[in-house]
């Protein structure tokens, strides 16, 4: 059973459920799963890990600084553990090579290259905004021809099959000597979360 360390930064909270639903998907395979809000948590990787995920959501063109901070405070066992990047933004969702752009500048701020990165579309929260913010995403979306412009619902991007498949893929370069994975058929693990906040 191996042990594995999600850290993340959040600042709708779409990126928190992106990070609760990879847990559930650990625990389904038989593993122990931990989450930590790198806001709130401490700024190191708890003794005794065998896998470390850190996720994190992009917001004006860059992802939080607080968890780029964990990161170069922790590279020496980043670079030892298995681990992986998981990046939430908006670009994911068909702006492939902007999505790989603030993956280039997070590495380049943080000296940190993860052996494997995964990149998710976020989600348009609109009631989750103030009025400002609200308006201006609403402009951002307007102007890359996005029809989503209803303010008084949110949008969610996420594909949690390819959340499933990333964190299933890196259980097997967890747990398989060499990283070659185990060969079985994987078990049911929970449906993709649900509510209008996700």
């Amino acid at each position: 059973m191996a042990r594995i360390y999600i850290a993340y930064g959040s600042v709708e909270g779409q990126t928190a459920h992106i990070a609760e639903y990879i847990a559930d998907v650990v625990r389904a395979h038989g593993h122990q799963a931990e989450t930590a809000d790198l806001k709130h948590s401490a700024d190191t990787i708890p003794d005794g890990q065998d896998g470390v995920i850190v996720a994190a959501s992009v917001h004006v063109g860059k992802h939080e600084g607080y968890v780029a901070d964990f990161v170069r405070r922790n590279r020496g066992d980043l670079e030892t553990l298995p681990s992986a990047l998981v990046s939430v933004s908006l670009a994911a969702h068909g702006d492939e090579a902007g999505a790989e752009g603030y993956v280039t500048r997070f590495e380049q701020e943080t000296g940190w290259h993860p052996r494997q990165v995964a990149m998710f579309s976020g989600a348009l929260q609109y009631t989750r905004y103030n009025f400002l913010k609200r308006q201006l995403m609403k402009k951002i979306a307007k102007d890359k021809g996005s029809q989503d412009l209803d303010t008084s619902r949110d949008y969610i991007y996420t594909e949690w099959d390819g959340v499933k498949h990333f964190t299933e893929e890196f259980l097997a370069g967890v747990a398989a000597p060499g990283g070659q994975g185990t060969g079985t058929a994987p078990p049911e693990v929970p449906g993709s979360p649900a509510g209008p906040n996700q």
